[in-house]
């Protein structure tokens, strides 16, 4: 993990010498492997509680890779999060989402895609889902993806709140990624 030297923030990302020792064993896995969870490495007892949810929210979610990665995206364009919005955006591309469907998570997509930018608007701006926009997702995507579009929001809230508080720099290999393909 290198700092950018413009980089201010009052908690910049753990490196690997002061990894706090409660969390060894998280530092091999996902924990050290980005800078967010880094800067969540300042609390240890938050970033061990964290690990199920973000295990369940990323990677066993009801609404799939691709969904989730469209909630994501809209979630990360509302928070105006940079480092979400770049580490998403990287990620969509290795699922095969194209670049103008990823971009039109900032807009008004049409079909499943803005049904979705609805419901994480609605999540936004209201802090819940109108009866006939949750019933329209889950006729579409299924009851238990409903409640996983509404927690995915709230996981990438949170991460937001920490990435901005902490102006958290964007990992170098997504950096790298942008370098070769530009968003």
């Amino acid at each position: 993990m290198e700092d950018s030297p413009t980089t201010r923030s009052p908690c910049l990302p753990i490196t690997d010498e002061h990894w706090p020792a409660e969390i060894a064993e998280m530092k091999a896995g996902f924990a050290g492997a980005l800078n967010v969870y880094r800067t969540m490495a300042h609390h240890p007892a938050l970033l061990k509680v964290w690990a199920p949810l973000r295990q369940h929210i990323v990677k066993d979610s009801a609404l799939g890779p691709v969904r989730s990665e469209l909630v994501i995206l809209r979630a990360a364009y509302q928070l105006g999060s940079a480092y979400e919005w770049a580490h998403h955006f990287n990620r969509a591309r290795a699922l095969g989402i194209s670049d103008v469907r990823i971009h039109a998570m900032r807009g008004s997509p049409d079909g499943e895609d803005g049904l979705i930018a609805r419901a994480v608007d609605a999540l936004f701006n209201g802090s819940r889902l109108p009866p006939d926009l949750e019933a329209e997702l889950a006729a579409e995507l299924g009851k238990q993806a409903v409640f996983d579009l509404m927690a995915t929001v709230g996981f990438y809230m949170i991460l937001g709140f920490i990435l901005m508080t902490y102006d958290t720099p964007i990992d170098n290999m997504v950096a790298h990624e942008m370098g070769k393909g530009p968003l």
